[in-house]
């Protein structure tokens, strides 16, 4: 290896190193180096240990104060929450309380309304039951009075009948033939008590009784009935009651029977005889009373008058006024049946609208007692609705 020389600082003379001689000097000179290098990397450490101490100090600063405002952020975050919550409460409950306050008007309004259609209600109700009122007296007096006829008329016929029964149990066709005449005799009275109804006597044959119809002026016809009730009809009659009315001077014959040839369901001029069932008596007595007094008219008439006659036979033996006869009968019929029908049908509407009344009544109390449990004492008391009223006047 090359010599090594120091040059002394004193003299400045060069000094060779051997071995032995630097030996020593070397490790001094390395540790001290050695020691100066780890003294400065100590040194370095310690500042960097320092200098990262101080950043994980401003770290940590800066982290708590960023924790800091974030808790500071969400606390006010929170009072803001809380007060629009809070806000949003009293916004709902506002909204509510109008709502409340509009469901309230709503009803007050509704109220007012119902209680204005009750009352229209009630006074067209009360204007229409006090017109089927009036219509019902009218046909219940109308009603009163043709049941009362024909309770009469059928009381009449009962003591008649019940005593002619005492005697038609002995076996007497003369008696039973003398109450159908009766039945016949005291129908026609009762229908036209301004006419003569004779029974024509026991000897005469055929004919029961003749009405005779009367005028202000005198007699107007005269029409002979006899009545029939057996189970078959027989082609005689009509024969034996045209001879009949000749002989006695009658102008129109009936045969009230209640066996009908085959073409004849009510009534018809039948071999120049009127034939119909005991049924149609009455109308048929009326058309024909009405075509007697018409001839009448037209013979106290003393221009035309074999014209007019001659039209009146016509009229009389013709379809037209067998038509109009039929008319009558039917809206007699028609009259009769409508009668009962009415009855049945009011008392039917009567006892209905007093459910439906009792029903508006009950309902209409127990919404008031709902809304006067929910109101209470702010409820407004409405007439017709208090207890007094309510339970009725006092028996005292």
């Amino acid at each position: 290896m090359t010599d090594q020389t120091i040059t002394c600082t004193e003299c400045g003379h060069e000094i060779a190193l051997s071995e032995s001689l630097a030996a020593p000097l070397i490790a001094r000179e390395r540790a001290a180096i050695e020691a100066s290098a780890q003294q400065k990397a100590d040194a370095a450490l310690a500042a960097k240990l320092a200098e990262a101490d101080e950043t994980h100090a401003a770290d940590r600063a800066r982290t708590k104060a960023e924790l800091d405002r974030l808790k500071t952020r969400d606390a006010e975050r929170d009072a803001k929450l809380k007060q629009a919550q809070a806000a949003e409460l009293a916004a709902l409950r506002r909204e509510e309380a109008l709502k409340d306050r509009e469901r309230e008007m709503d009803l007050e309004v509704q109220k007012a309304i119902n209680q204005r259609f009750a009352e229209e209600d009630a006074k067209r109700k009360a204007q229409a039951d006090a017109a089927l009122a009036e219509r019902m007296k009218e046909l219940d007096e109308q009603s009163a009075l043709k049941l009362q006829e024909k309770d009469l008329q059928m009381q009449t016929l009962r003591d008649q009948i019940e005593t002619l029964k005492k005697k038609s149990e002995q076996g007497s066709m003369q008696v039973q033939g003398e109450a159908q005449e009766i039945v016949l005799e005291t129908t026609l009275g009762t229908a036209f008590p301004g006419d003569e109804i004779a029974p024509v006597g026991k000897g005469a044959r055929g004919a029961d009784c003749i009405q005779t119809v009367r005028t202000a002026a005198g007699p107007a016809g005269r029409i002979m009935w006899e009545t029939k009730r057996t189970q078959n009809w027989s082609n005689d009659w009509p024969t034996k009651l045209k001879e009949d009315m000749r002989r006695e001077g009658a102008d129109i014959a009936v045969l009230a029977t209640t066996a009908l040839p085959k073409d004849i369901d009510t009534f018809r001029l039948y071999e120049g005889v009127w034939v119909t069932h005991h049924r149609y008596v009455v109308p048929l007595a009326m058309s024909l009373r009405d075509a007697l007094l018409q001839v009448n008219a037209a013979r106290t008439s003393t221009e035309g008058q074999a014209t007019k006659m001659e039209q009146v036979y016509d009229y009389l033996t013709g379809t037209r006024f067998r038509q109009r006869v039929e008319a009558i009968v039917e809206r007699f019929d028609a009259l009769r049946d409508d009668l009962e029908r009415e009855r049945k049908f009011f008392q039917k509407q009567w006892a209905k609208r007093e459910a439906q009344i009792n029903g508006v009544i009950d309902a209409t109390h127990g919404m008031y007692g709902d809304l006067e449990g929910i109101a209470g004492k702010s409820m407004p008391e409405i007439e017709g609705f208090q207890p007094d009223l309510l339970e009725g006047p006092d028996e005292d």
